[in-house]
């Protein structure tokens, strides 16, 4: 069903004139494993609410008070959904790809995953499948600027009208309004997709779906054991691959040479899965033995299904192989803004104790206290 939405949607989305992503980015070598690397700040889904990003990235020492990064070889990963039901997505990807940039400068790095609402935004696929996904404010950001500013000029003439005949209008009632008819309308929707992908497009399509640091996966909704066949390389190079078929598409009017993707827009693709998050663990235990065997790892962090947690051990399933990072940051769930912290192999989590984890908290990291004890790091498979 998922696959037939999006196909429409596709098909209303042809005309579109898109900026070329070049073909060599599919077949571009993108490094997707890293080792012996000493600390891993992991940080979930973040749904368009910078201010809580903010207050982990300095409660944590990922930055300083202005912001730069501050946390040497780190690695920080943000597991995708960066877009959509809440307002601030551009300001987010815009920290992050400057961290990104001071990061490696500093000997550490930032690996931002592609989530499924990237996904959707990069392709237009959003406006189809929930109009609420997009909030007026992130629509109008990622407008052409050109035309926002003509259309601001154009909601103050009818303001202006508006009180002329003595209407009781209020302009922050007339404002919503407007702003949420333009956002219904197919063309200044086709404006925000062809401005999106102009400006994030070419960086947010050269991302991975899903990496490996040490012994740990980290993806954004989770992969089945169909998928761990593939391996991690050929799910992120298909991935890419599809990707820049589609909007090529786009592009040139004309239908994908892949006539149906593999991996993209699936069900059970590595950015839609949620069995790891939500079958029954008696059920899957032996899959997700398999599952980890395949991929040669020991455990798996995944986001994409939201659960409000209350201590660490909320955030495991299998005896602490998988971790749900999706704590609800953004402020549309209510949950904590936490993080989860995996230093020589043993995993704390950050922001669940202490409601005053915020600027004022030390550089340094101030765990929950929860000792995974034997559990952590995880023993090899024999």
């Amino acid at each position: 069903m998922l696959y037939a939405v999006t196909r429409r949607a596709l098909s209303f989305l042809l005309p579109i004139a898109f900026l070329a992503l070049p073909a060599a980015v599919a077949a571009e070598e993108i490094q997707w494993e890293w080792s012996s690397i000493e600390r891993i700040v992991v940080v979930g889904d973040l749904h368009g609410d910078y201010d809580n990003f903010v207050k982990i990235l300095k409660g944590i020492g990922i930055v300083d008070p202005e912001l730069h990064w501050a946390a040497e070889k780190t690695h920080l990963v943000q597991t995708g959904d960066i877009m959509d039901r809440y307002d601030d997505a551009r300001k987010i990807l815009d920290l992050l790809i400057r961290l990104e940039k001071e990061a490696a400068e500093a000997g550490g790095m930032v690996h931002v995953l592609l989530g499924n609402h990237e996904e959707m935004n990069l392709t237009g696929v959003v406006f189809s499948a929930n109009l609420d996904y997009v909030t007026r404010d992130q629509f109008i950001s990622f407008l052409p600027e050109r035309y926002r500013k003509h259309q601001e000029d154009v909601l103050a003439k009818k303001i202006q009208t508006l009180r002329g005949q003595h209407r009781r209008t209020k302009s922050e009632d007339a404002s919503i309004e407007f702003w949420n008819s333009l956002k219904n309308d197919s063309s200044a929707q086709k404006l925000y997709v062809i401005h999106f992908n102009d400006e994030y497009g070419p960086w947010l399509r050269r991302l991975n779906v899903a990496i490996k640091i040490n012994d740990v996966i980290f993806v954004h909704g989770g992969i089945s054991e169909k998928y761990s066949k593939w391996g991690l390389k050929e799910i992120n190079d298909r991935y890419r691959m599809e990707l820049t078929d589609i909007c090529r598409a786009l592009r040139n009017s004309a239908p994908p040479r892949i006539i149906q993707p593999s991996i993209v827009y699936r069900g059970d693709s590595p950015l839609w899965y949620r069995d790891l998050a939500t079958v029954p663990e008696a059920d899957l235990q032996e899959e997700v033995d398999a599952i980890l065997e395949n991929l040669g790892a020991k455990s798996m962090i995944i986001a994409h299904t939201p659960k409000i947690v209350k201590t660490p051990k909320d955030m495991q399933r299998f005896g602490g192989k998988v971790w749900i990072v999706d704590t609800g940051i953004s402020r549309v769930y209510g949950g904590p803004a936490s993080a989860l912290i995996i230093q020589n192999g043993y995993f704390n989590v950050w922001g669940l104790d202490d409601e005053k984890n915020n600027e004022t908290a030390p550089a340094y990291p101030r765990f929950s206290g929860f000792d995974l004890g034997s559990l952590c790091p995880i023993p090899a498979r024999r």
